[in-house]
């Protein structure tokens, strides 16, 4: 099978593709033939240092799939050949979704959603996991509590706008000034444009806060917090600070899962989830894809062509 692989840590030309054997799937697991990859900040970190991720004999990166079911290992019930399936394998393990072909258990797999073809249905399981983990199962967002989403625009933000949109949340967002309207139509109640505003004081008394960035936001974002309130960062737990002030702050780390992947495939045939594909390039230019994304302006999401 054609897959990318990494020559060495570094700059996205260590992205290579080659030829290697097919994977066979084991007990629990099925073999996916890769229609679509999507591309996450995940995947140059890991490129560039080699230190986030345990890696396999010949270093691959890629989570995002979408594709079709060729085969399926000893024990396995849900899915049969021919089946469509999304999913983020193996996270955070070496999965090596850039190839034609990946092997993981069956359950980190749901149905692809019927209303989106692959490209859609690729940009949707990491990012969209990680909104629906943050919101929903962290901080139990529900109907009329108030959501402050950072870098509302990209990749994991504009699914968790539309998630909590879902739910019944007023959803306040922060972009740049470009991406307002494009907001306002996946469902925000409010943008901020972070590049002329304060967030801390153009809004207060908010329930949960989506922090996608990091840094002195996530510090910053406890202050419009109400007591009781939930911080969720994304990037890593090293700005929480000691004292969080009587409100919940956590980091969470995505995990592969059946249930949530089952809730956004149903908000997205349901019509309340869009994916936003900002670029498709195919399986030979992931060096490219790497470039694009680390300049870090992209509304959505990145996603590769592979068959």
């Amino acid at each position: 099978m054609r897959a990318i692989v990494v020559s060495q840590w570094g700059g996205p030309e260590v992205l290579t593709e080659t030829e290697l054997d097919r994977p066979e799937p084991g007990l629990g697991e099925i073999l996916v033939r890769v229609h679509a990859a999507g591309v996450n900040p995940v995947d140059w970190k890991t490129r560039a240092s080699g230190a986030l991720i345990p890696w396999g004999p010949v270093p691959m990166v890629g989570w995002d799939v979408s594709g079709t079911v060729e085969a399926v290992g000893p024990g396995v019930t849900l899915y049969r050949a021919g089946d469509e399936v999304y999913g983020m394998p193996r996270f955070p393990e070496q999965a090596g979704g850039y190839a034609e072909y990946v092997t993981a258990p069956a359950r980190h797999f749901a149905r692809k959603p019927a209303s989106l073809d692959h490209v859609q249905a690729a940009a949707l399981p990491l990012a969209a996991l990680t909104a629906w983990q943050a919101l929903v199962d962290t901080a139990g967002v529900s109907a009329g509590q108030r959501v402050l989403v950072h870098a509302a625009a990209g990749g994991v933000g504009h699914l968790a706008v539309q998630i909590a949109k879902a739910r019944g949340a007023y959803v306040i967002g922060t972009a740049s000034a470009a991406k307002h309207g494009l907001l306002r139509e996946l469902g925000a109640d409010e943008v901020i444009d972070y590049r002329t505003a304060d967030f801390e004081e153009a809004v207060s008394g908010v329930d949960i806060v989506v922090d996608a960035v990091g840094g002195e936001y996530t510090a910053r974002s406890l202050k419009v917090l109400k007591p009781g309130g939930h911080l969720v960062t994304l990037p890593g737990p090293d700005g929480i600070p000691a004292d969080t002030a009587g409100v919940h702050a956590a980091w969470v780390l995505v995990e592969p899962d059946l249930g949530g992947l089952r809730e956004i495939a149903d908000l997205a045939d349901r019509g309340l989830l869009r994916p936003l594909v900002d670029t498709v390039l195919p399986l030979a230019e992931a060096a490219k894809a790497h470039e694009i994304g680390e300049l870090g302006r992209t509304t959505g999401k990145i996603v590769l062509t592979v068959v």
